[in-house]
């Protein structure tokens, strides 16, 4: 079997996340990686098992390499992901595609002109029981969707001490949960339920205006400590929580709240989707079941089990019922779905995967919520 070869641009947090699910894959090998200076990827390649690293331009220009996987900061996803289709790389981009709609539409406009496989890791779409509530929608069994009630709730920026680039504009953009964080949930909301938002009202909390950077290095999610003279003092513009209503496609409505600050929720993103038939509630942090509820019966609970799940969710499942798949495992299937088509050389027609278009869509709705969190209105989208 040939192998893909493929290049890891960025090695903080979610580039190793990137690297571990491609190596699930059977025509998929991490050939390289590349970080700001050749030192840097030198000791991060040695301590990932890859053996050839690189600076970015020198990355370019492996011809062996296929496809890239762009895991850096915000600001840099733009500059990189056109950099890379126009050395005819196929492309897997974090979120936010770009820092604003400018760019992201230049990059739709440029992957759709090189016809290389372009895609964005909205990754929580690949939860097992995501697709399976998406195909049970699509086949009637959730009736009208009446209302969406969702939240993402993170603790890592629970303290005036906790700091991290996504605090800072200039890499990260003028909005933090909501553009973060809250991408994962809009987008998944859209996907799950077939609706477009049409319109936003939005309110912004920052709860630390000012907090504490380290002068020293601390690795994202950590937990370490410094003393108190290895800080200094920053002004905050960004929002630590943000409440948004929404306005669907269909004439009904739905809220979600999507916070950082939130004492002992370290990574849960909740979905309560109601129907004329049913309501679907799902929570990512116990992914292997769904709750259903019912008005005339009894209320379900649906294990992620191959057995039960439509066909189109058994795809995302790689072991029987109550063998636990979680985060790593979206990732995975994600990955190969998009390499798949890069297998084949160029982008479907109907990708099953998030392209940048897709990057796109999620921008426009984030923008829409930030500037009706500076209006104190309603925002069309």
């Amino acid at each position: 079997m040939k192998k893909i070869k493929v290049g890891i641009v960025g090695t903080g947090f979610i580039g190793p996340a990137h690297i571990e699910a491609l190596r699930r894959l059977p025509n998929v090998e991490v050939a390289a990686l590349c970080e700001v200076t050749v030192e840097l990827a030198k000791q991060k390649a040695e301590a990932l098992g890859i053996e050839r690293y690189y600076t970015f331009e020198d990355l370019l220009k492996q011809e062996d390499i296929e496809s890239v996987h762009i895991c850096t900061p915000n600001f840099l996803h733009y500059s990189q992901s056109k950099a890379a289709l126009l050395a005819g790389k196929h492309v897997v981009c974090e979120k936010p595609l770009a820092k604003d709609l400018h760019e992201a539409e230049e990059l739709v406009e440029l992957a759709a002109k090189t016809g290389l496989v372009n895609a964005v890791h909205f990754n929580l779409r690949y939860y097992p029981l995501a697709r399976q509530m998406k195909t049970m929608r699509e086949k009637g069994d959730l009736g009208e969707i009446y209302s969406i009630m969702g939240s993402y709730l993170q603790d890592w920026l629970f303290y005036d001490t906790d700091y991290n680039w996504r605090l800072e504009p200039d890499k990260s953009g003028d909005s933090r949960a909501i553009a973060d964080i809250g991408s994962h949930l809009m987008d998944i909301l859209e996907y799950i339920t077939g609706l477009k938002t049409t319109a936003v009202m939005a309110d912004f909390n920052t709860v630390h205006k000012t907090r504490k950077k380290p002068l020293k290095p601390v690795e994202t999610y950590s937990g370490k400590m410094l003393q108190p003279e290895d800080y200094a003092d920053v002004n905050i513009t960004t929002e630590d929580h943000a409440n948004v209503l929404l306005r669907f496609d269909n004439g009904n409505r739905g809220v979600i709240t999507v916070s950082q600050v939130q004492a002992g929720r370290k990574n849960r993103m909740t979905l309560e989707i109601s129907g004329s038939k049913q309501t679907f509630n799902w929570c990512s942090e116990t992914p292997n079941e769904m709750w259903i509820g019912n008005r005339d019966k009894s209320n379900e609970v649906l294990l992620r089990d191959p057995s039960l799940a439509y066909a189109e969710a058994r795809q995302l499942m790689t072991f029987p019922g109550g063998h636990n798949e979680g985060f790593p495992d979206t990732s995975k299937q994600l990955f190969k779905e998009v390499y798949e088509a890069v297998a084949a050389g160029k982008q479907p027609e109907k990708p099953t995967f998030p392209t940048f278009a897709d990057g796109y869509r999620e921008l426009l709705i984030c923008e829409k919520i930030l500037e009706s969190n500076k209006k104190q209105a309603w925002v069309e989208v």
